[in-house]
């Protein structure tokens, strides 16, 4: 059986709501591909005779391949808000690359698929109407297993700026106390400039991006777990100078304010 990959619920918004409407379940890749691969995933619904659910995420900087029926794309990193409707019954599985981490497999700016995406046949060059149709039929292991011998056909050679590009994204959730670009600069003795285009060329959004997002999914998780939650402590606590441009940057990307989203979230 594989390894299921453990980690935080951030980025899946208003989690409580999808109780009973579809089961997400992580997968750790083999050891040959951890340069390359973060985790597969799938989900399965079944909302037969029952309304269409529509969920809300804020993405981490990843690429993600998702085979789907019909649906196959390569997804850049959404900006904004991302959602997804799931009626009646059916399933996905998903390749998420590392930050940085696709860069090799497309060799131009990952920033040109930035808030879109391409349908896997205009990227590989051919249908993925067969690969669809095996995996409809199979297990998540041997979904695993099929995407895994997919791409080791297809591996490119190990880029050394992924690696620099994950141990800056991983210092960024790690340290609450990285605010701004400069923080960076400073810890990993970069170019200001140079970080900036490291960045647009391989994660395809700006390590300022990186930076706003980790503290607003922390924030969101927060929220939709935590009744009667202290504003003015969340955002000190996040690196933000002040509640109010907290609240700002929480309402531009999740659409509410976090006392809105602190209510729809826990029911309160």
């Amino acid at each position: 059986m594989a390894e299921i990959a453990l980690e935080r619920t951030s980025g899946i918004l208003n989690p409580k709501a999808s109780e009973n409407k579809f089961r997400l379940e992580r997968y750790a890749p083999s050891a040959d591909l951890q340069f390359f691969v973060a985790r597969y995933w799938t989900i399965h619904w079944d909302l037969t005779n029952q309304p269409p659910f529509t969920q809300e995420v804020i993405s981490y900087p990843c690429v993600n391949l998702v085979f789907e029926r019909n649906n196959t794309r390569i997804w850049g990193v959404d900006s904004g808000k991302f959602a997804r409707t799931l009626d009646g019954k059916g399933q996905v599985f998903g390749i998420k690359f590392r930050p940085g981490a696709f860069y090799p497999f497309l060799k131009s700016p990952v920033s040109a698929l930035t808030d879109r995406s391409i349908f896997f046949s205009d990227f590989f060059g051919f249908s993925s109407e067969a690969l669809e149709e095996q995996m409809h039929h199979l297990s998540d292991d041997d979904m695993r297993e099929v995407a895994e011998n997919f791409l080791r056909e297809r591996l490119p050679e190990r880029d050394p700026n992924v690696d620099l590009l994950n141990e800056i994204v991983d210092c960024i959730i790690a340290e609450r106390k990285i605010t701004k670009v400069d923080d960076l600069v400073a810890g990993f003795g970069m170019n200001k400039r140079s970080l900036q285009r490291l960045f647009s060329q391989y994660v395809g959004v700006s390590p300022k991006w990186v930076i706003q997002r980790a503290r607003l999914q922390e924030a969101a998780e927060q929220l939709s777990v935590q009744s009667g939650a202290d504003y003015s402590e969340i955002a000190l606590r996040l690196g933000y100078f002040d509640q109010a441009h907290f609240i700002k940057d929480f309402k531009a990307v999740i659409g509410k304010s976090p006392a809105e989203y602190a209510k729809s979230a826990v029911g309160r």
